[in-house]
């Protein structure tokens, strides 16, 4: 198995990045786009863990530790579906909200798990997360500009990560970001769908 290196970084939300988004297209060489529907479990009880469906799998990141204004990200796991009732079970366990009674049967697919059991939970919440994502490299450092839609509301992302925290930090500081707050996404969603107040 490929070891797991944590990454730090450092991610604004924005309608508009202005001038960043410039210097992003002058400074970076471009990697190409993506497209991809993702759906994000939000969590009252639980603030250090990234919780998201995409390509038919359960990715889980866990936050490790903010330094210098930067978050150090790790995967924690990752399950393909349909999931087993083992598997949700866990799941539950790592959004810090009850596990609810299981119903015989197993084999939990994307949408029976939606609808049964995440959507109905008082304590959880579900973002819809269109993204339209546009990658570089600058000085060693993956960044990207990306387009939202989030339970149909539009906004921005810009991001930068590396495994070296310095090399993110100067990357940040180059695209002018420095004025912008770090805010992941688990916390931006829950802002935009209420979850938390704004900023």
């Amino acid at each position: 198995m490929q070891e797991i290196i944590p990454r730090f970084e450092f991610r604004a939300f924005a309608q508009n990045f202005g001038l960043v988004e410039d210097r992003l297209h002058h400074l970076g060489q471009f990697e190409g786009y993506r497209e991809s529907s993702e759906v994000y479990v939000l969590s009252t009880a639980n603030h250090r863990d990234n919780v998201k469906i995409r390509y038919d799998k359960l990715d889980i990141k866990t936050l490790l530790k903010e330094q210098d204004g930067l978050e150090q990200w790790t995967l924690r796991c990752k399950a393909e579906f349909p999931l087993s009732d083992r598997a949700v079970a866990e799941a539950f366990d790592i959004l810090g909200v009850g596990v609810p009674e299981l119903p015989a049967g197993g084999d939990w697919a994307v949408e029976r798990l939606l609808e049964q059991l995440l959507r109905p939970h008082p304590e959880l919440g579900v973002a819809q997360v269109f993204k339209r994502r546009y990658g570089y490299q600058i000085d060693g450092c993956s960044a990207e500009i990306a387009d939202l839609l989030v339970n149909g509301a539009a906004i921005r992302t810009v991001a930068v990560e590396s495994e070296d925290p310095q090399a993110a930090r100067r990357v940040r500081a180059r695209l002018g970001l420095g004025e912008y707050p770090n805010v992941n996404y688990p916390l931006a969603l829950k802002r935009i769908t209420g979850m938390e107040p704004p900023a």
